[in-house]
């Protein structure tokens, strides 16, 4: 089976179930019986079939699509899970209180004296 087109993206219709249009790699594209096209990539880690999103099209490119699958193939072939890469990426960039608290002590540094600002960052270690 060739390579998906944009032509070929492009003129895909909705059908009463999803259908998937298949790039290759584990690269597809689903299109959605509301005719939204959502790209895809299955990949197996550790035996058991994962599925990874990268977005919808038009604002995920054919070409960006394929370059965030050869990433995930990438983590996939170094044993790394990508959705799981993405999770805890994601909690990293969490607020936290201690990050918000932090921010706020910054924020008010400037009307504490040192002796003040030093005993309310110490609560933090």
């Amino acid at each position: 089976m060739p390579p998906l087109t944009d032509i070929a993206i492009r003129s895909a219709k909705a059908t009463e179930k999803p259908s998937k249009l298949f790039d290759g790699g584990g690269l597809f594209l689903l299109v959605k019986p509301s005719g939204a096209r959502m790209w895809r990539m299955k990949y197996r880690v550790a035996g058991r079939e994962k599925l990874l999103s990268f977005g919808t099209y038009p604002e995920v490119s054919l070409k960006s699509a394929r370059d965030k699958r050869d990433d995930a193939r990438r983590l996939v072939a170094a044993a790394i899970d990508p959705s799981a890469k993405r999770k805890a990426e994601k909690a990293a960039r969490a607020d936290t209180f201690e990050a918000i608290a932090r921010e706020w002590l910054v924020l008010k540094s400037t009307k504490l004296d040192a002796r003040t600002h030093t005993k309310k960052l110490a609560r933090f270690t």
